[in-house]
C-alpha cells in the first residue's frame, strides 16, 4: 500500500469514527446552571475538533480484534474527554495561546475558571467508563478503570519531567531522556492506551496488552517529533501557536540535539535565553535559536529521528496485530505510521 493510499485510508477511518465518537460525546456534555462558568468551558475544547486520534485507535484495535464498535465506543468517549481536559491544564501549565486555531480556555476565562473545567472535565470522562459494567460486565469495566489510572500517573510523570527541566533550567539532555518523557507524557495517553484498551475490551482481557507497548511507543513518539516538527513549520491547519515550543523552552528533540552542538559562547547565550521566563524572551531571540537550529541540522537530525521511529513501529505492528485477518481496521492501524509523519 502507497503512502499517499495509507494517508488517504488513516484521514478517512479518523473522519469516520471522529464523528461518531463526537456525536456521542455531546451526550456527555450537561446543559445546566452554571452553564457560563462551567459548562460551557468543559464543552468549548471538545467541540472544537480536533484528529480524534485516541478514540479511533481504541475503536479500530477493537475491532480488528473482532469487537462490535459499540463495545468500545464508550471507552473511546472517556478517551477523548480525558484528552481534552488534560490539554485544558497543558495549556495552563505551558502558558500557551493558541488551541485549535482559537485562543486557549485559560486565555479567554482566566486560569482559576479554565482550571476549574479541566478539573471536572476529567472527573465527567469517568461516566462513560461506569457505564461500561452494563454492556461488558463488571471485571471488564475495572480492568479498563485500572488501566485508566496507569495511564495518569504515566502521563503526569512525563509531564512533571518537562515540567520539572523547565523549571529548574536542565539542559544537560540526551535523546533517551527525551525518549523516556515523551513515553510517559505522550504515548501512554496518545497511543499505547487506546491500544491496549481496545484489545482488551474484545479479547475480554484474554491477551497479554504489554505487546502492544513497543508499537505504541513507536508510533507515540514519531507523533510527538512530528508535532514538535510542525511547531516551527505550521501551515493553515495548524492549530496552536507558531513557535510556541521554544518560546516555551519546551526540550525537545531539536533544542536537545542544539545544546550539544552549539559552540562554547552560543551554548552560553542559549542557557541565558532558557533562564528567562517565557514573557522575558524577545522575538529576536526565537528567530536566533529557530535559525541556529538550521545551521546545525538539528531539524533536519529529528526529521530522520521521526523516520527511524516509523519503521521501528511498522516492525513492532507486524508482531503486535499477528494472527489477525486482514480488515479495514487493522490496514488503518498501520496506515497511522504513515498518517503520523505526512499529517499536517
Amino acid at each position: 500500500m502507497g503512502s499517499s493510499v495509507e494517508s488517504k485510508l488513516a484521514s478517512a477511518v479518523l473522519q469516520e469514527y471522529g464523528e461518531i465518537t463526537r456525536e456521542r460525546l455531546a451526550g456527555y456534555l450537561p446543559r445546566r446552571e452554571p452553564q457560563r462558568y462551567l459548562y460551557d468551558l468543559i464543552a468549548d475544547y471538545p467541540l472544537r475538533g480536533g484528529k480524534m486520534m485516541r478514540p479511533s485507535l481504541c475503536i479500530a484495535t477493537a475491532r480488528a480484534f473482532g469487537a462490535d464498535l459499540e463495545d468500545a465506543l464508550r471507552t473511546a468517549i472517556a478517551i477523548e474527554l480525558l484528552h481534552n481536559a488534560l490539554l485544558i491544564h497543558d495549556d495552563i501549565e505551558d502558558g500557551s495561546e493558541q488551541r485549535r486555531g482559537r485562543p486557549t480556555l485559560h486565555a479567554m476565562h482566566g486560569v482559576p475558571l479554565a482550571l476549574n473545567a479541566g478539573d471536572t472535565l476529567t472527573l465527567m470522562s469517568l461516566r462513560p467508563l461506569f457505564e461500561n459494567d452494563r454492556r461488558l460486565g463488571n471485571h471488564i469495566a475495572m480492568r479498563i478503570l485500572e488501566e485508566t489510572e496507569r495511564m495518569l500517573v504515566e502521563c503526569a510523570e512525563g509531564q512533571a519531567m518537562e515540567l520539572g527541566w523547565r523549571y529548574h533550567n536542565i539542559t544537560d539532555l540526551e535523546d533517551a531522556n527525551y525518549l523516556e518523557m515523551v513515553l510517559k507524557k505522550t504515548c501512554w495517553l496518545a497511543t499505547i492506551f487506546p491500544i491496549r484498551l481496545g484489545a482488551l475490551i474484545a479479547t475480554r482481557d484474554n491477551i497479554d496488552l504489554d505487546r502492544f507497548i513497543p508499537f505504541g511507543f513507536f508510533l507515540g513518539a514519531a507523533f510527538q517529533i512530528q508535532d514538535d516538527l510542525l511547531n516551527l513549520f505550521p501551515d493553515d491547519h495548524y492549530g496552536k501557536e507558531r513557535e510556541g515550543d521554544l518560546w516555551e523552552g519546551k526540550r525537545t528533540l531539536m533544542l536537545i540535539r542544539l545544546l550539544e552542538r552549539a559552540s562554547a559562547s552560543e551554548r552560553t547565550h542559549l542557557l541565558s535565553i532558557l533562564r528567562n521566563d517565557r514573557g522575558d524572551r524577545l522575538a529576536g531571540q526565537i528567530s536566533w535559536m529557530r535559525d541556529l537550529m538550521n545551521r546545525y541540522e538539528c531539524i533536519e537530525y529529528a526529521r530522520q529521528f521521526a523516520r527511524w521511529l516509523a519503521g521501528a513501529a511498522l516492525h513492532e505492528y507486524s508482531i503486535a496485530y499477528a494472527g489477525l485477518p486482514d480488515s479495514r481496521d487493522k490496514q488503518f492501524i498501520r496506515a497511522m505510521v504513515t498518517w503520523v509523519l505526512e499529517r499536517n
